[in-house]
């Protein structure tokens, strides 16, 4: 990459926010219009600052959950309690508001229409954002890959992205399955448990198909599941991952 995009990159933005969707009781998604935004791939993320009156400076990453929307930029926060800024993008921002960011940044685990091998995404909590760039970039660009999102919560009510993902097999070639780890409505007929070999074995195509994996999440949840991917013959360089854990918030 050329020095002088490489600086393009690093400068800091002005975003105004004009749109928030609380997505559920710990997850917000902010969706900010930032001009001079040079547009990104699907997966990739930005860094976000924020400055207290007194000077001080936090800064966090998030990944962007919309494909390419010309100067706007979809990110989506997870509370973490006692954080510094999570607290303040879930009950203090609102539309109107002014905030830095900078990017995109990352060019490993990124997904670009264009009707190449089979996808499967595996996402714990909200390491689906990334991946539900990838899908709604699929289907807004009418993209033609076979893609199966796999998607684990502890329970209905903490799906990020609910009531979208359950329209969402209708889709051609579109297929979006749900476990619930600790507690499941009453009529629950989807997986009940945490994602393991027999489950992947059910969902996921042979490795003979090419099927290029994501996967996304706590560290626990990302190392556990690709691992069980490469167990069952999927090659290591087609399982991306992005993981994430306590950063401060």
């Amino acid at each position: 990459m050329a020095g002088a995009e490489i600086q393009r990159r690093l400068n800091w933005l002005v975003a105004v926010v004009v749109g928030v969707v609380e997505e559920t009781p710990s997850v917000r998604s902010l969706t900010l219009s930032c001009p001079g935004w040079p547009g990104h791939r699907p997966g990739q993320h930005i860094d976000l600052r924020l400055t207290a009156p007194d000077g001080y400076q936090a800064q966090r990453s998030y990944s962007i959950a919309t494909p390419s929307e010309g100067e706007l930029v979809t990110i989506t926060v997870e509370r973490i309690f006692e954080g510094e800024v999570s607290p303040f993008l879930l009950d203090v921002v609102a539309p109107g508001d002014r905030l830095e960011l900078r990017g995109p940044i990352g060019g490993y685990f990124v997904w670009d229409p264009g009707e190449g091998p089979p996808v499967f995404l595996a996402g714990g909590g909200s390491g689906v954002v990334p991946l539900m760039a990838m899908l709604r970039a699929r289907i807004s660009s009418g993209d033609g890959t076979p893609m199966h999102l796999l998607v684990s919560a502890r329970s209905r009510d903490d799906i990020v992205y609910r009531e979208e993902l359950e329209t969402l097999s209708h889709h051609d070639g579109v297929v979006v399955t749900l476990t619930l780890t600790r507690s499941r409505p009453e009529g629950w007929t989807g997986y009940d448990r945490r994602v393991d070999g027999a489950m992947l074995r059910d969902l996921v195509m042979s490795p003979d198909s090419g099927l290029v994996s994501y996967v996304c999440g706590p560290t626990g949840f990302t190392e556990s599941v690709a691992g069980l991917l490469v167990a069952l013959g999927h090659p290591p360089h087609r399982v991306l991952t992005e993981r994430f854990g306590p950063t401060g918030g």
